[in-house]
């Protein structure tokens, strides 16, 4: 596979990964970014740990959507999360003020 293919194959799969969040964002209360990952849940409790002088972020969601290009699965009943950087969680509106475009994100 020529390095043009690889690139156009990802673009695909990232459009792709757009129109399915642009399709389940409406089904999720709450939107998680952590320094790996980001995620759509419906429960989110972060924890702050303390252990052997580190500070980290314990993250617990259920009902989540994981937005992952390789992932097979991006539905997941309970996930748990360890993160020792920030972790931004957002409430999302619950009625039709969140409004998606419908031709996705402009690829290069």
């Amino acid at each position: 596979m020529s390095g043009d293919e690889l690139e156009n194959y990802e673009s695909e799969m990232e459009l792709q990964l757009y129109r399915e969040y642009r399709d389940v964002v409406g089904l999720f209360r709450y939107v998680v970014e952590t320094e790996r990952r980001f995620y759509l849940a419906n429960a989110v409790e972060v924890k702050a740990r303390a252990e052997g002088g580190e500070v980290f972020f314990e993250v617990l969601m259920e009902d989540a959507w994981v937005w992952d290009i390789y992932r097979t699965a991006r539905f997941v009943k309970r996930v748990r999360v360890l993160s020792f950087k920030d972790v931004n969680v957002e409430e999302l509106p619950q009625n039709d003020d969140l409004q998606l475009p419908q031709d996705g994100p402009a690829l290069p």
